[in-house]
């Protein structure tokens, strides 16, 4: 029996709903347990997005039982998706954090970068998440600056995907280059290079079609070779 079950919405005309297992539990006949990482490409995309959602919420019912101002036993609001404690009133919602990725553009070069935890040989643009007080053009422009040392001008929004890896919301814009040399911080970045789009042969592997850095990238090279 699940610990506990969520309902998640309708896909395809039928209703959805997650269930959390207990860590000793024994996959059903025929069936076995996968990570989500795991399904990561294997999966249609509306089936991943639920998929990650399911996660998320699952993930944030299990850890929010308990009130996290008085300690108090937290109880499923009936209107929402959020918990409350009936002794002091304090209301959880689900967490979201805020993802910025920007694709930084050269005339028809394209600024990618490749992370310690890249599979050999993928660069993809750069990403990082929102600090409190600040625009998601800000988040752009400060995370380009720190990782890579270039500035970026004309901040344009394309398009946002939900990132389950563990709660992010992925929100991709294309940025013009403003000046300086490329500088690795060392830390989240172990390289970064200017890649001739106009030229396929000359890019590097890229991440897969299911992610939002993939179809940022794809944009822009769609946008110059029309160009």
């Amino acid at each position: 029996m699940p610990q506990r079950t969520q309902y998640l919405g309708v896909l395809s005309g039928e209703h959805c709903f997650s269930a959390e297992a207990s860590a000793d539990a024994v996959a059903p006949q025929g069936c076995l347990w996968q990570g989500l990482r795991t399904l990561y490409g294997g999966l249609e995309d509306a089936r991943f997005a639920l998929a990650g959602r399911a996660l998320q919420i699952v993930e944030w019912d299990r850890t929010h039982q308990y009130c996290g101002a008085c300690g108090g036993r937290t109880v499923a609001r009936a209107s929402e998706r959020a918990r409350e404690c009936p002794a002091c009133g304090e209301v959880t919602y689900p967490r979201l954090a805020p993802a910025v990725m920007g694709l930084v553009r050269r005339g028809g070069e394209l600024l990618l970068a490749r992370a310690p935890r890249f599979p050999e040989g993928m660069y993809s643009a750069l990403a990082g998440f929102v600090e409190p007080g600040e625009s998601l053009e800000q988040c752009l422009e400060r995370e380009v600056d720190e990782e890579v040392g270039i500035r970026v001008r004309n901040v344009r929004y394309f398009a946002s995907q939900p990132w389950p890896f563990p709660h992010s919301l992925m929100i991709a814009f294309f940025a013009d280059y403003d000046g300086g040399e490329i500088r690795v911080d060392g830390a989240e970045i172990a390289d970064a290079k200017w890649f001739d789009a106009r030229k396929s042969e000359n890019l590097p592997r890229l991440p897969a079609r299911i992610s939002i850095a993939r179809k940022l990238i794809d944009a822009a090279i769609g946008e110059m070779h029309e160009g």
